[in-house]
């Protein structure tokens, strides 16, 4: 690590009552206080200390300076925090003095990535900090907060444990087979074991593909044949005139986007034109990039019209619709439903949706993910990772299967134990063996 101070505005560049100019670095107190007129280099960590920020002998500031000393501070060196006031150039002034004394331009994450570095944070957690700047909803939040403590750095910690307790019997095997006290091994004993430890990775993996959904948004594309109501369901959800609503069938010839928010769950939708057959060309376009979108969707809102019976496009819809997570629609409920079909009823053009969006919200119930032993990965690297290492134990797990000796097994186990660190950003050292017989006492 180098041994150079940086330095950053951490608060926004707007005018506001106070700024916090950031430093970090080897004897940073010192530093600071070469140009502050309050005494801070033999107070302990975690102190305020009022005074001036001087430039010679011109007073540029009146300012709080905090200081926090030792390995445990957030980058693991020393720090300091000036709160100045927080005009846009004011605060500039302040942080331009920092650079003229001598402190560089700290870049983008550089903060995190010393704490990361000097081990005060894992890469799990450094992600997590950066997750909760951009969360845009409550459980977006508190999962970042999670993964901020720890969360995933120990369920992590804890499929490492495992893994690595079926590597250290295959190696003592390997290694020790004279040794009358060391049992034995054969694929069919690992066998069970190395089952649930995949479970258990795919329980994550399957966890963690909502994760995007709640932290990004639900791509939600509106489909139905003409004239059926799609873009009065779309200004009712959004509760604004974004989509043009007439009696005309074709209106919507092109993509309407919106997002939405109903409680936790954030909508990102598509109103897309009608499907039915037509030789009008820009029409036809249309009807194609909303067939091209059905696929794409998190989820898929088939709207018809329940006070006509479904034809020949409604079937069409519906079939194509069949094999995708899809809620059905029967719009205009109050002019009398018709349609014998299985969906929710609702009136776009009476804002009478309450039915659909609580049906939403309770489909993507996403508090499961928040609980203490809440156990999902936050982003496609972790993500990517896991699979990873899964895919390399369910392929230890044929081997095993088919009772393919054990020495041949071990190098897919090594392969999914690394995809696990990596998650964390653990660098591959020379560590395998202390820790493998720091578990054994084999020829004592």
């Amino acid at each position: 690590m180098n041994d150079d101070i940086i330095a950053a505005i951490a608060t926004s560049r707007l005018e506001a009552a106070i700024s916090i100019i950031r430093l970090s670095g080897k004897d940073v107190i010192a530093f600071v206080q070469s140009f502050f007129s309050g005494r801070i280099i033999d107070k302990k960590t975690q102190t305020l200390t009022y005074g001036y920020i001087m430039d010679g002998d011109e007073k540029v500031d009146e300012c709080l300076v905090s200081i926090y000393r030792g390995k445990h501070t957030f980058t693991g060196e020393e720090m300091v925090e000036i709160n100045c006031h927080g005009g846009v150039f004011i605060t500039r002034k302040v942080f331009n003095l920092c650079i003229r004394k001598g402190a560089r331009l700290a870049q983008r994450g550089e903060f995190s990535k010393r704490a990361f570095l000097n081990g005060r944070i894992d890469l799990s957690q450094a992600e997590a900090i950066s997750d909760m700047v951009t969360a845009n909803n409550d459980e977006a939040a508190k999962l970042a907060l999670r993964g901020i403590q720890g969360n995933i750095s120990h369920f992590i910690k804890d499929l490492k444990e495992d893994l690595i307790q079926i590597i250290t019997q295959i190696e003592v095997n390997i290694d020790y087979p004279e040794y009358d006290d060391v049992e034995e091994l054969t694929a069919e004993k690992l066998l069970p074991r190395s089952v649930s430890l995949r479970e258990k990775m795919d329980d994550i993996i399957q966890r963690s593909r909502h994760v995007s959904l709640m932290k990004d948004g639900i791509s939600t594309v509106i489909v139905g044949k003409p004239n059926v109501g799609k873009s009065s369901l779309l200004n009712a959800l959004l509760d604004e005139e974004k989509a043009i609503v007439t009696d005309i069938a074709g209106t919507t010839r092109d993509i309407v986007e919106g997002t939405i928010r109903l409680d936790s769950v954030v909508l990102n939708m598509i109103d897309t034109a009608g499907i039915h057959e037509t030789k009008e060309t820009i029409e036809k376009m249309g009807v194609e990039k909303s067939l091209s979108l059905i696929d794409k969707a998190d989820l898929v809102l088939v709207v018809v019209d329940g006070s006509s019976p479904l034809d020949e496009e409604d079937q069409r819809i519906l079939e194509k619709t069949k094999d995708t997570n899809r809620i059905i629609i029967i719009n205009k409920a109050d002019l009398g439903c018709v349609v014998d079909l299985e969906g929710i009823q609702i009136s776009a053009k009476e804002m009478k949706i309450d039915a659909l969006t609580n049906y939403i919200k309770d489909s993507f119930d996403f508090s499961s993910m928040n609980g203490q032993d809440a156990q999902v990965v936050a982003n496609e690297r972790q993500l990517s990772l896991l699979m990873k290492a899964s895919k390399s134990l369910d392929a230890a797990i044929s081997a095993m299967r088919l009772s393919v000796p054990v020495d041949l097994i071990v190098e897919d186990l090594y392969d999914s134990w690394n995809a696990l660190k990596e998650i964390l950003g653990e660098q591959a050292k020379e560590d395998l063996l202390d820790e493998l017989f720091s578990r054994f006492c084999v020829g004592k």
